[in-house]
């Protein structure tokens, strides 16, 4: 670490990334209102703040990781313990009685009762917390762990009633049966696969039993998709792919 030259404010290099007084203050205010996060937790929700990404669209997570640490040993923050295992999340599966004993009351009845959807773009520490919790609890695959660019969302009723939670990210570089039917070069490819999106998660709680909900979700899973990617990212959506279990899964909902 190095001192930057004399200024009026402080400023730190670390990582290769100069530092602010605000910024500082920023990291402190993460580490003491998050602590619960770990971390490693830590470190990627720095990253997600600053939009810090390696040239293949990866958080530098280690970097954030290695920022944090050395502002602690300058006296600036207090991280928590660190934990055996990098401090990466743990989940304690529950079985299916004990899941079904904590479902809150059905929900049920026509589509109309519950639209228009309310659709919520997961950004605060508070939401990724709950998002994650609810795929890690309700998801046969539980929450993902995040490459290059994402983004997701808590679906609601126009009542605010908790009904489903949806992620997508950016699309991988090598997968053979979307590359033969797209039909493009790996030239074409490198042009375009920014404009590929993939959908990591699709997730309906348990207790909600409405009639072609799934269909309706989907639908407008795109077009605010295509809103909310552009903006972020700066990157139209052409093509959105998905995946499914077919040992478990048909494709239907």
């Amino acid at each position: 670490m190095s001192r930057a030259g004399p200024e009026k404010q402080p400023r730190w290099v670390i990582r290769g990334r100069t530092l602010c007084a605000e910024e500082v203050e920023r990291a402190r205010e993460l580490v003491t209102q998050c602590d619960e996060l770990g971390r490693w937790g830590l470190a990627k929700e720095l990253c997600r703040r600053w939009q810090w990404r390696c040239a293949n669209g990866q958080w530098k997570q280690r970097s954030a990781l290695a920022v944090l640490v050395e502002l602690e040993r300058q006296g600036q923050l207090r991280l928590p313990t660190a934990k055996a295992g990098g401090g990466h999340r743990t989940v304690r599966r529950q079985s299916p009685s004990e899941a079904q004993s904590s479902w809150p009351e059905p929900l049920g009845g026509v589509l109309d009762r519950y639209g228009p959807l309310r659709w919520e773009w997961v950004e605060s520490v508070a939401q990724h917390r709950q998002w994650n919790e609810l795929l890690d609890r309700y998801h046969y695959l539980g929450a993902p762990g995040w490459v290059g660019a994402n983004l997701k969302y808590l679906v609601s009723g126009r009542a605010g009633e908790l009904l489903g939670a949806v992620g997508w990210q950016s699309a991988v570089k090598d997968l053979g049966c979307r590359d033969r039917w797209v039909g493009w070069d790996a030239p074409q490819r490198a042009r375009g696969l920014s404009h590929v999106v993939n959908g990591v998660r699709f997730l309906i709680l348990p207790w909600v039993r409405v009639e072609h909900l799934a269909s309706v979700m989907l639908s407008e899973s795109l077009r605010v998709l295509q809103r909310d990617w552009s903006s972020r990212y700066g990157a139209g959506v052409w093509l959105v792919e998905s995946f499914i279990d077919r040992s478990r899964l048909s494709g239907a909902s």
